[in-house]
């Protein structure tokens, strides 16, 4: 299929050519998003104004909308300026006052002739004890009474659109509304009592009730689901090109494996060896492994990696582990150097700081072969770095990384196997949105060791109190983060700045207890000050949130995060998850300035009853939305103009298995049902999707 199908070109057409909609208007829609008629579909009204004709309006519930016929009588204009005009009118059993502001004599005679009669729609309202209707909305010549429908859509606006003016656009646009061939499946489609997709569209700009507006009305769960199905068939053409691309087999043997199991103190989890299982299954394949390994703070992905990266080793291959700063790097580097060399793996580390000959050196060894694992920054995807046989690439968190930066590094070798990593637990909605393209392994249980954090809320107030707390559990050998919002002290927002908490904490706990690390640092002096603080030389490391990701100081058992209620959820659960590493039991002070609202409120008291970080992830996205949970900017997230990835998670699931399913069954989707998905996809203006269509 070259171009769009014949059958959608109305719905595509310029907004100019929809009844009542010229230029003008046409720039006042796209304020909206709203281009074309098919935009104009996809916007639903969120509301629906109940004009079923009454009798009287005696019994009518006031305020409210009521539509009834009336005899027109006497014409009251105002007696000084300023004063609105009054027309009594009289229904079969009641009458009441029409009023107008600003209006003209003359306008109003034509339009409400004494004696005649006429159908009027408005909001009836009681003043003083009498009835009246402001500014009807309608006025109506009884012939012309089908003008107002029963119920009346009230659809979002923007400034130079009314209410008429976008109903009229609808109407014309619901007159285009083509015969589509079905591409929900029929079992489904029947199971859940669907209506065609052109009989959704009109129900759904039709609405009845407000029954009708609810996204579980089987017409708007169906066009919501249609958004979701050419999404995630979108995805799924996406991972079926990615598996077309032959990989490489790497079998492992085990040799290593057992190696480093053998000198691990405790026993993987069973995620743990699910996960490792699933990815040995894929690098085994003759497809390329594109998966995402997700897991909570402290659920042992690493080990996870480590065991992924020695099957590259195992079948002769090389590997390579990126994370997305220096520090965790290094920190990389320290946690699996002891199991490497255990294991007889050569591992080194490769970042910006290597020049001259040590980076010669470096990457000649890579080149031929005689490093095993190599662990670095961004600065492996640098021209010259040349592997002998990369097998598997594994990215540690992976938003600190594109999509593109993902394929660069595939390049590297011939046909890359790709791990993810992130120690964001994303909702499953969110996870299948953004990463419907991948294979997921999930890591939810936390190896044995791990000692519970308790959580706890403090005022600002009693911050002396949490300083001389802090006093003591250092004179017991433990050490404490304390996380500071901003870097500079500000004017426009009161927080207090990190060097001036660094400065004064020095002088209540003593000189050389305390040290600071904040994104304005030269890396090195950020680097020198992480590593005093590991080796136990500093007690108390004052941070902004560069800790946030993966810093590994097992001593530290305090975290006392200041003004926590301007950070997000996800966030103080990532703040949090770098405590609870060791032996000894942790804490985490959740430091506010009273009075919180009532999201701050929530988000601290979620903190304090959970340590799942799913569960967390889950209120997160109820909280404030999938756009901000990712961060729109980098999203990645579609755009959906009906469907709803916070409550309808559901939907998603199955539009997910239902793509990759049809996919399965007809590849090049040229069964009756594929030909009609190929034209979902050109109306959900997937086109980019379109191209990934094998071809015959």
């Amino acid at each position: 299929m070259r171009g769009r199908p014949e059958i959608l070109f109305p719905l595509f057409a310029g907004l100019e050519t929809l009844a009542g909609v010229g230029p003008k208007t046409a720039a006042h829609f796209e304020q909206m998003d709203i281009e074309k008629p098919r935009d104009l579909l996809l916007t639903l009204p969120y509301s629906v104004v109940d004009r079923r004709r009454r009798a009287t309006i005696r019994g009518a519930v006031t305020p409210s909308v009521v539509t009834v016929e009336v005899e027109v009588g006497l014409h009251h204009p105002p007696s000084s300026k300023g004063r609105p005009y009054r027309i009594t009118v009289e229904d079969e059993e009641a009458s009441f006052q029409l009023v107008f502001f600003h209006a003209h004599e003359n306008y109003l005679q034509k339009l409400l002739p004494t004696g005649q009669r006429r159908l009027v729609s408005g909001k009836l309202e009681l003043f003083d004890s009498i009835a009246q209707m402001v500014h009807p909305d309608h006025v109506l010549p009884l012939n012309d009474a089908d003008e107002i429908p029963e119920f009346e859509p009230v659809y979002p606006l923007t400034a130079g659109i009314s209410q008429k003016l976008i109903f009229k656009a609808v109407a014309s646009a619901l007159e285009r509304v083509p015969v589509l061939a079905e591409w929900v499946d029929p079992a489904l489609k029947s199971r859940e009592g669907w209506p065609d997709w052109g009989g959704a569209i009109h129900a759904a700009h039709n609405p009845r009730s407000t029954a009708e507006l609810s996204s579980e009305s089987p017409a708007r769960e169906r066009l919501a689901y249609d958004e979701l199905f050419a999404h995630q068939l979108t995805l799924a053409l996406a991972r079926a090109a990615t598996r077309k691309l032959k990989g490489k087999c790497s079998v492992a043997t085990g040799a290593l494996q057992s190696k480093v199991l053998n000198v691990l103190p405790y026993r993987p989890t069973d995620a743990q060896d699910r996960s490792i299982r699933e990815i040995s299954e894929n690098m085994a394949s003759p497809f390329r492994m594109n998966r995402l390994l997700q897991g909570d703070v402290g659920s042992g992905k690493t080990l996870v990696a480590f065991m992924a990266l020695l099957v590259a080793v195992e079948a002769g291959g090389q590997g390579v582990l990126m994370a997305p700063t220096e520090i965790l790097a290094r920190q990389h580097l320290q946690g699996l150097q002891p199991l490497a060399e255990n294991a007889g793996v050569v591992l080194e580390i490769l970042t910006g700081r290597d020049k001259g000959a040590e980076r010669r050196a470096k990457l000649e060894a890579l080149a031929k072969g005689a490093i095993h694992i190599l662990v670095g920054t961004h600065a492996v995807f640098q021209k010259d770095v040349e592997f002998k046989d990369l097998r598997l690439a594994v990215i540690d968190e992976q938003h600190r990384f594109g999509v593109r930066q993902r394929y660069e590094l595939g390049g590297k070798g011939k046909a890359v196997d790709v791990l993810v990593m992130t120690a964001t637990p994303i909702p499953r909605s969110l996870a299948l949105a953004q990463y419907g393209d991948m294979d997921v392994s999930v890591l939810d249980e936390k190896p044995p060791g791990r000692t519970p954090v308790k959580t706890a809320m403090v005022s600002t107030s009693r911050l002396d109190e949490v300083v001389e707390h802090l006093r003591g559990a250092i004179e017991a050998g433990r050490q404490a983060y304390w996380v500071c919002p901003l870097v500079a002290e500000s004017e426009v927002v009161d927080l207090t700045a990190a060097t001036d908490r660094f400065e004064r904490l020095r002088t209540q706990l003593g000189e050389g207890k305390v040290g600071l690390v904040h994104g304005q640092m030269p890396p090195a002096e950020k680097d020198e000050a992480m590593a005093r603080f590991a080796a136990g030389q500093t007690q108390v490391l004052v941070a902004t949130t560069v800790i946030e990701v993966g810093v590994d100081v097992p001593n530290a058992s305090i975290m006392v995060i200041e003004r926590a209620e301007i950070f997000g959820l996800a966030q103080l659960h990532q703040l949090r998850g770098r405590v609870g590493r060791g032996a000894a039991e942790s804490t985490c002070l959740l430091m506010y300035h009273a009075p919180l609202s009532e999201g701050a409120e929530r988000r601290l008291t979620t903190l304090r009853d959970t340590e799942d970080g799913f569960k967390i992830a889950e209120e997160d996205l109820a909280i404030r939305g999938a756009g901000d949970v990712i961060g729109t900017a980098q999203s990645g997230l579609p755009k959906f103009r009906i469907a709803d990835l916070e409550r309808q998670t559901g939907l998603m699931v199955l539009a997910q298995s239902d793509a990759r399913k049809l996919l399965n069954d007809d590849p090049a989707l040229n069964s009756e049902r594929g030909t009609a998905a190929r034209v979902l996809l050109w109306l959900m203006e997937q086109d980019k999707s379109i191209r990934l269509i094998s071809v015959g």
